[in-house]
């Protein structure tokens, strides 16, 4: 039974980045080389510190909201926890709340109990809990003097509910380990707890294995973020939402992984740089891959492989004389001009101007040779002829921001080199605890979505010919669909443009039909633009005690937010010896406007991680 295939792909082409450019597999702190990924220690705490704090995305297994939280409230610091986690975020124990008892367990929280003392060694790994089928094996072997043979029978009758089966086999075993010393109490309870448990129970060697896989994507993304989340977005690439999930972790890792100084950095494709999918370069930086350009197929990337290997290309017009343009034709040049692939020889508008008299110009050419000519201007210089010059880039306006963004989406699926949302980025953040990859937790709850619209489709309802519309939205974590009915589409419409920012209030539909991907039913819209002078947000100022900080810093920031009076609240909150937080005092006299810079002044002062927005709360005046 073959599984994680897709991971395991992962995990080799992470590896081989890793190998071109360290020269082999090793640690890179200690220096220590390993033959593969087999030989990774287990217990490092780099790994276990990143999963603690939430680093789950792309880790095999352990992505989920659900997992997430567990593996956080936990603690993770073993592979053990890995293991157990792998089998305790499934119905089961999740309903029999086996996971939150082992927690508190694991925690101190609450006393491990064993049902029998003879049990201390089999349970002992998972704090008395039974968690895997093979310890309820052990436990009829040691109790009840079960054959293993015999035991597995045991194990297969509760597994396969067969419920003739079970009473006969819980019966022996309440009989024998009766006849072993074992009180009878014990033995019938325990009975019981084993056919409670095939109802759901895990197979440890099955999670153990799982869990391997696990350990070293995570290892691979604690140790080289970039060679990992390049292998990672290359098994997505005609996923559109993970490609943007997995970007939004690039930006995020610092988050995740204390000692990364800063995000790693997704370039767009470049024809000197990309191979087919991503490329991690410097460990600091991937590039996109020239397989995610729409329209560009395999046999247009190994022309374009093929032609660099006799050196880079160093112009729009020698990259078109030198690659196959059979393979690749105009429509196809025109879709890496707007990914941004060829932006080293000139910017967007320009290249694209000038493509069709370029492409021309190397039609010409090869007819001419073709056809056995040689032109006058078309010789080898060597040979005494004259060379022909390429013909030259227009000059033309630079593309505005949202255009290139526009045609960058449209040739991608997905935003690179910016994103609508990037001048938003401290309002998004406002209301980032719902995004797009979170919708299906807060399924028939009212939700705020800070998104651009990226799609706007008028419907005629065939129920009573009311007009209403289909939007699509995207935000830093992938797309949505949202659903305006009637009232509030007329209400809305205005505001439901193509390109517009926006914070959109409605309820995430709660259907058993929409369960995998449910859409958000509108209430209302309101522009980000309008966000920060509106007064649904305050401006937050977190001081930990000890901070170092003087009159003269405090003289500086209050200087700041005076000189920018607007119409946002502005919070301070300081930090207690026992890790918790005051109230958050409230100026009473401090509105400041956040539109125009005062948060990079104040983040120049405090630093950056002090200074926020925040969705307007209760606080205390003072």
């Amino acid at each position: 039974d073959f599984l994680g295939l897709k991971t395991l792909t992962v995990i080799h082409d992470a590896v081989e980045m890793v190998k071109a450019r360290v020269s082999s597999l090793r640690h890179p702190e200690t220096g220590e080389v390993y033959e593969s990924m087999d030989d990774v220690p287990m217990d490092d705490p780099a790994v276990y510190d990143m999963l603690a704090r939430g680093g789950t995305s792309g880790v095999f297994q352990f992505e989920s909201a659900l997992a997430t939280e567990k593996l956080r409230s936990m603690r993770c610091d073993r592979f053990e926890d890995l293991v157990a986690t792998n089998a305790l975020i499934r119905p089961g124990p999740l309903d029999a709340g086996m996971t939150d008892v082992y927690i508190r367990r694991k925690l101190g929280q609450e006393s491990v109990t064993y049902p029998h003392e003879a049990l201390r060694e089999t349970l002992e790994p998972t704090h008395g809990i039974i968690v895997y089928q093979e310890q309820v094996m052990r436990i009829a072997n040691v109790l009840a003097g079960f054959s293993l043979g015999q035991a597995d029978v045991l194990r297969k009758a509760v597994g396969k509910k067969n419920a003739k089966l079970i009473a006969e086999q819980l019966g022996t075993f309440v009989e024998q380990a009766t006849e072993r010393g074992v009180e009878e109490r014990v033995a019938r309870d325990l009975a019981d707890q084993i056919e409670t448990f095939g109802r759901y129970g895990f197979n440890k060697s099955h999670s153990a294995a799982y869990s391997l896989v696990s350990y070293h994507t995570a290892w691979l993304k604690a140790h080289y973020p970039a060679e990992f989340m390049a292998g990672l977005l290359s098994s997505v690439l005609d996923k559109t939402d993970d490609v943007v999930k997995y970007i939004a972790e690039c930006r995020d890792l610092p988050r995740h992984l204390p000692g990364l100084d800063a995000p790693v950095e997704v370039l767009p494709p470049d024809v000197n740089e990309s191979g087919w999918k991503f490329t991690a370069i410097g460990g600091t930086q991937i590039r996109f891959g020239l397989g995610a350009v729409r329209g560009v197929g395999s046999s247009a990337v190994k022309s374009i492989l093929a032609a660099r290997e006799d050196g880079p290309f160093s112009s729009l017009f020698d990259f078109l004389e030198r690659i196959d343009v059979r393979a690749l034709n105009k429509r196809a040049c025109e879709a890496l001009i707007a990914a941004g692939a060829l932006d080293a020889f000139g910017h967007r508008a320009q290249l694209l101007a000038g493509l069709d008299t370029a492409y021309q110009e190397v039609l010409a050419r090869r007819a001419e040779e073709e056809a056995g000519q040689a032109s006058l201007f078309g010789g080898d210089p060597s040979d005494g002829g004259l060379a022909r010059q390429a013909p030259p880039l227009p000059t033309v306006p630079v593309w505005e921001e949202p255009d290139r963004l526009k045609r960058e989406k449209e040739a991608l699926g997905f935003f690179i080199s910016g994103h609508p949302l990037d001048r938003f980025r401290d309002v998004v953040q406002a209301f980032d605890h719902v995004n797009s990859g979170t919708l299906k937790e807060w399924a028939g709850q009212k939700v705020e979505l800070a998104c651009v619209i990226t799609g706007v489709a008028r419907q005629i309802s065939k129920r009573d010919n009311s007009e209403w519309g289909k939007i699509t939205v995207e935000d830093f974590h992938g797309t949505a669909t949202v659903l305006a009915f009637k009232d509030v589409w007329q209400a809305c419409k205005e505001a439901l443009r193509t390109d517009a920012v926006i914070l959109l209030r409605g309820q995430v539909s709660g259907r058993e039909r929409d369960e995998d991907d449910p859409p958000i039913f509108l209430d209302e819209v309101q522009s980000l633009e309008e966000l920060p002078e509106s007064g649904l947000l305050s401006l937050q100022i977190e001081l930990p005690l000890g901070a170092g900080l003087g009159e003269a810093e405090f003289a500086h920031a209050r200087a700041v937010l005076q000189a920018h009076p607007g119409r946002t609240p502005v919070e301070v909150t300081v930090g207690q010896d026992n890790g918790r937080h005051a109230p958050r005092l409230r100026s009473k006299s401090l509105a400041v406007d956040v539109s125009n810079g005062t948060i990079a002044e104040l983040r120049e002062i405090f630093g950056a991680g002090r200074i926020r927005l925040v969705r307007r709360g209760a606080g205390v005046e003072g």
